[in-house]
């Protein structure tokens, strides 16, 4: 082992200085393939298997790290090495905040100092700070932003001075005695911080982002703690009692050699060293038969709970849907806190069975329908279908119904029955027996290649098949810890809503509190049932004292909410983001959930208080009205000249007609539009409904709805699904990197596209042999075309230049 240890320690010197950024992806690829196979290839000793955790760690620090809240996956345990082994402070990126609990509770007898910071700016942390370093406390810095201030460079990167007797450290404009003992840590919520290379330089920037694997296991502690308490009670016991046995074995072996190192003369001789020995051998042999037993009750319980297994893996994969929301908005930002909530929510509300796989399906049918409404709560009317078909997608993959492998081959089916054809017909069938062989989602794929404006609907319904259509009901719910954020779009305001909600809670009057940012007043009121702060957007500065102020709180009244309106920034503060429920308030897609959403405003009383009978009439056809000019604006151009945030607010025996035209055509709706032809199709719409005693319910309505019930022309629809969000949301998505994927990785997809641009990449033209076929007499449109064929050549060479560079670098990155 000896000879093995140069290559063991070469390997984990280089984990230890290089690996800690990286996902746990790209870790496993450079540690067990790259590297382990270049060290063997050079004819240098290894161990074989060669692990990482067989040097930097053992089986007593692992568990003692599970005991204090540390994941047991391996990544988990590699970010505990990094932590606790690298030379430089660790800068730890965790959205998740695992890293932050187990640090808290890892140190929490050392007497951690905990500077929480969302900016470098608090005029306490330098003292706090020189405190920790003085008496050898450990420090950490929590909330850290993309911003660290240069002030505690020196204690970073560790240039210490003196001798071993009194060493100082350089802090601010002041030299600080130095305890070897200090320890500091910083933390950031950011998924994705853009930290200078001088950063990575000083500190060990450790990637804490949680794995599927490692999020499915703490559900499953979860749910086991849900549904069988007392099992998961022993379980956590076990690892406290195999953590101290086998620390306490640990112990007695070092013990043992020390003994006979420090022994002389006749062993044999030596009964003081005969009897302790004897002792030591009887402690280790109960210790070991602890050990054996402790093993066998944990695989019978592992046994028990890989039963809930499926429970847990499905909220696992629901999780990472929702997290990767934020790559399409800023503002849709959750934390494993929040969402913990969700998952806790949902172990309740689902019906109890006591057949196990009753309940488990129970579990996860209640799970899927908490999570999607408490995503869809805080998403833009325009995300929720991609949200949907994410979650479906992620769903059916995990169940091995949609390998990304038969993508390729499908569509060679496909494109080899096309290839002699030179046009699809608008209404053409599916291919051959493609109707019939193919799965819902692999018709997803020839719609995709073939006709991209059916895409949409064609998603709409395959959520619905997979998923089922009971989807529509957003759940609402909070905590006195949670804030509600109302996400903000043109035209809505929250605020008439929330105060009749509020009085018919009893918490109107006194008991509600409100305050505009941006009028002047910049201090929230700390005392109130509940509190509505507005505009929010106009003082993104003092929402980092909100974020502090929220992490202060402990045990509020639990009558006590938050209620923020904001317009989506990508300042907001992630950590109020994290913890909140969101709202989205915009007008819902579709004629039916649009007059849904406005009779939903209207008291059964207002409807009966007019008793002339054609009013409820005309208020149905009002409604009508406004979703029709609502639903208009997403088909951009083709619906309105210019984009308007159409609202609205709400007896003599003979109706008068013209007043009411003009009242609600030109006034309400047409006072808002500039546009002359606008406001000309906003006066014939009028003059069509208010003809109109509609008396179908608003539930008969379908809910896709097509552009002629607009007044628009049936191909409007074409280039607005064409053009849809949808596909570039979908791109964004797929380009996660995650372990739910096939077998590309993005790198193979982007090398694989820039090989193919190069080779369909046109020859240059040869401006000489053009140049003589023109001869002396060139007029001066040969002239422009000459200019334009040498730009045309100028950018073929700068693309194989950059197409080539590209392919380089990605060959270089992976080691090629």
């Amino acid at each position: 082992r000896r000879v093995r240890l140069l290559g063991d320690c070469l390997l984990c010197a280089a984990f230890l200085s290089y690996e800690g950024a990286f996902s746990w992806d790209f870790r496993n690829e450079m540690v067990y393939q790259t590297w382990v196979q270049d060290v063997q290839e050079r004819g240098i000793p290894l161990s074989q298997p060669f692990k990482l955790e067989n040097l930097l760690t053992d089986e007593v620090e692992i568990s003692r790290w599970g005991s204090e809240g540390l994941p047991p996956d391996e990544l988990s345990v590699q970010n505990g090495i990094l932590t606790t082994r690298g030379s430089r402070f660790p800068m730890c990126i965790d959205p998740q905040q695992q890293a932050l609990n187990w640090i808290k509770k890892k140190e929490e007898n050392n007497n951690l100092k905990v500077h929480k910071v969302s900016s470098f700016n608090d005029p306490d942390f330098l003292k706090c700070l020189e405190m920790a370093i003085k008496y050898g406390f450990p420090f950490l810095f929590q909330d850290v932003d993309e911003y660290i201030d240069p002030v505690i460079d020196n204690v970073l990167e560790k240039n210490v001075k003196g001798a071993e007797g009194r060493q100082v450290v350089t802090l601010g404009d002041k030299e600080v005695d130095y305890d070897p003992n200090f320890k500091l840590y910083l933390n950031t919520k950011l998924a994705n911080p853009k930290y200078t290379p001088s950063v990575f330089g000083k500190a060990m920037v450790i990637n804490y982002t949680v794995t599927l694997k490692g999020l499915e296991d703490q559900l499953l502690s979860v749910l086991m703690g849900f549904e069988k308490k007392e099992l998961e009670e022993q379980r956590e016991r076990l690892i406290q009692e195999t953590s101290s046995n086998k620390k306490l074995l640990k112990n007695l072996g070092d013990s043992l050699l020390r003994e006979l190192a420090t022994s002389t003369g006749n062993m044999l001789d030596n009964t003081e060293l005969i009897n302790t020995l004897e002792e030591t051998k009887s402690k280790a042999s109960e210790v070991s038969l602890k050990l054996q037993l402790a093993e066998k009750t944990a695989m019978d319980i592992d046994k028990l709970r890989d039963g809930y297994r499926p429970a847990a893996k499905r909220g696992a994969i629901l999780f990472f849907a929702l997290t990767e929301m934020a790559l399409v908005n800023s503002m849709y930002q959750y934390s494993l806190a929040s969402y913990l909530e969700v998952f806790d929510f949902s172990l309740q509300k689902s019906q109890p069975e006591i057949v196990l796989h009753k309940r488990l399906d129970n579990i996860i049918n209640t799970l899927t329908y908490s999570v999607y409404n408490y995503g869809c709560t805080g998403l833009f009317e325009r995300h929720k279908l991609l949200f949907s078909f994410n979650m479906t997608i992620k769903i059916e993959q995990a169940e091995e119904r949609v390998p990304q492998d038969e993508e390729v081959e499908l569509l060679l089916n496909i494109l080899v029955h096309y290839s002699d054809q030179r046009h699809i017909q608008q209404e053409a069938p599916f291919p051959m027996k493609y109707k019939d062989n193919l799965s819902d989602f692999q018709k997803l794929l020839l719609l995709r290649c073939f006709r991209v404006d059916r895409v949409y609907r064609a998603v709409t319904d395959y959520v619905s098949a997979t998923m089922g259509e009971n989807f529509d009901s957003i759940h609402e719910q909070s905590t006195p810890f949670s804030p509600i954020v109302f996400i903000l779009s043109p035209g809505s305001d929250p605020a008439s809503d929330l105060m009749k909600l509020a009085e018919r809670s009893g918490f109107g009057g006194s008991k509600f509190k409100f305050l505009a940012m941006g009028q002047g007043q910049e201090k929230a009121v700390s005392w109130g049932q509940w509190l509505l702060l507005q505009n929010c957007h106009l003082l993104v500065k003092w929402l980092k004292e909100l974020e502090k102020a929220l992490e202060r709180i402990t045990k509020p009244n639990p009558n006590f909410r938050l209620w923020v309106t904001t317009n989506p920034i990508k300042d907001f503060p992630i950590g109020i983001l994290q913890k909140s429920l969101k709202v989205v308030t915009e007008p819902p897609n579709g004629l039916k959930l649009n007059m849904r959403a406005t009779y939903s405003k209207i008291s059964n009383e207002s409807l009966t208080a007019c008793p002339h009978p054609e009013f409820r009439s005309l208020v149905f056809v009002l409604a009508f009205f406004h979703a029709v000019v609502q639903e208009r604006r997403k088909y951009g151009k083709m619906g309105w000249n210019v984009p308007y945030d159409f609202t609205h607010d709400q007896g003599d025996s003979n109706i008068p007609w013209g007043s009411l035209k003009y009242l609600i055509g030109e006034v309400m709706y047409g006072g808002r539009a500039i546009d002359s032809f606008d406001r000309r199709i906003l006066t014939f719409i009028t003059h069509s409904f208010i003809l109109l005693f509609i008396t179908d319910e608003i539930e008969s309505m379908p809910l896709a709805n097509t552009p002629e019930v607009m007044g628009l022309h049936s191909n409007t629809e074409i280039k607005y699904y064409t053009q849809c969000f949808l596909l570039i949301g979908l791109y964004t998505l797929s380009h996660v990197s995650g372990e739910s994927g096939g077998s590309i990785s993005r790198d193979e997809y982007i090398s694989q596209v820039a090989q193919d641009i190069q080779n369909k990449l046109p020859k240059l033209f040869d401006m000489d042999v053009i140049r003589k076929k023109f001869g002396a007499d060139i007029s001066p449109t040969s002239v422009v075309l000459l200019q334009e064929l040498e730009r045309f050549n100028k950018l073929v060479v700068r693309m194989q230049h950059s197409l080539a560079e590209l392919q380089r670098v990605r060959r270089e990155s992976r080691g090629q």
